[in-house]
């Protein structure tokens, strides 16, 4: 069985790194990010109208303590533009879209992905 942190090594390709971003990741960055985090977690995109307090109060208390985890993380990396991330995340688009057209028409069968 797998450990509780085996589910980390892949990130849901929804959820964006918003740290060391020149200009700094904005208060809607990370309410995006909170958002898609709670509809991942709960299994919902809409609450129901009974659920609707709970899923709010996640994506805030999610919001602030990831706006608080920024502020305090510290790297001697460049910051990254968004532009260059757009640029690689197409890259790695692409690269999924011909793995997936080789498994679905058989092209290089045999060869490894």
């Amino acid at each position: 069985m797998p450990g509780p942190f085996a589910t980390l090594t892949r990130m849901c390709r929804n959820i964006r790194c918003l740290h060391n971003f020149e200009p700094a990741t904005t208060d809607d960055e990370v309410r995006e990010a909170a958002l898609q985090f709670v509809r991942k977690v709960s299994g919902s995109t809409h609450p129901s109208r009974a659920n609707a307090a709970a899923f709010e109060a996640a994506i805030d208390e999610i919001a602030f303590a990831t706006r608080r985890m920024l502020d305090q993380l510290v790297t001697n990396a460049p910051p990254k533009t968004r532009e260059a991330e757009a640029v690689k995340g197409r890259a790695r688009h692409e690269k999924r879209m011909e793995r997936e057209v080789r498994i679905r028409t058989g092209a290089g069968a045999g060869a490894s992905a």
